[in-house]
């Protein structure tokens, strides 16, 4: 039999930033009790799971995930830079209107060109998929044939799923990443197979 190597996709909590519909890219910000709740529901779901590694982003928001969902299991999180939200450059901290009201020939042109458009000292889209893929196909490697968790963030979650569809990332927003999703994808040999999507 193939052998299976299976990921357990989730994205961090609520944040304090969530109501204001501020871009934080890298900025490190907590999560509210709200989120807290959230993790847990998602440590109770994955229980009875057997997570032989549990990887995050370095920022509060993702670690703080790991935390709660590692405090079941005997794996402890690894936080890795690698797996940081977007950068998104001089945005980083304005609300939308923010955005739309100081930068409206970038913001258009961000909308129009998704998966290649750079914000002034950030990253694409593409930029993003190429730094998560780079090491999550090392870790997929090391750890062949394990279940790994990884609490990562709704862009990073969005390129690792659009990467096994192989799908266009012009196409992103089409796929949704609540806070606390649970995504499963199972890679083998000859390729990943999606068993859910923003659970």
């Amino acid at each position: 039999m193939e052998e299976r190597t299976r990921l357990y996709l989730a994205r961090h909590g609520e944040t304090t930033t969530s109501s204001e519909f501020r871009f934080i890219g890298h900025m490190d910000v907590d999560i509210t009790e709200n989120g807290v709740e959230q993790m847990t529901t998602l440590r109770d779901r994955l229980m009875n799971d057997d997570l032989n590694a549990i990887f995050c982003s370095d920022l509060l928001r993702s670690r703080k995930g790991a935390e709660i969902i590692g405090s079941l299991h005997e794996a402890q999180h690894v936080p890795c830079p690698e797996f940081r939200e977007i950068h998104l450059g001089i945005w980083e901290g304005m609300t939308r209107d923010e955005i739309m009201e100081r930068y409206p020939e970038e913001y258009k042109l961000r909308l129009q060109d998704l998966a290649y458009s750079h914000i002034k000292d950030g990253e694409s889209f593409k930029d993003l998929q190429t730094r998560v893929m780079d090491k999550l196909s090392t870790l997929l490697k090391e750890w062949k044939g394990k279940n790994i968790l990884l609490l990562a963030h709704g862009g990073v979650n969005r390129v690792i799923l659009f990467h096994a569809l192989n799908l266009d990332l012009h196409l992103l927003p089409r796929i949704d990443q609540d806070y606390g999703c649970l995504n499963i994808i199972d890679y083998y040999d000859d390729g990943p197979v999606i068993k859910l999507v923003n659970g």
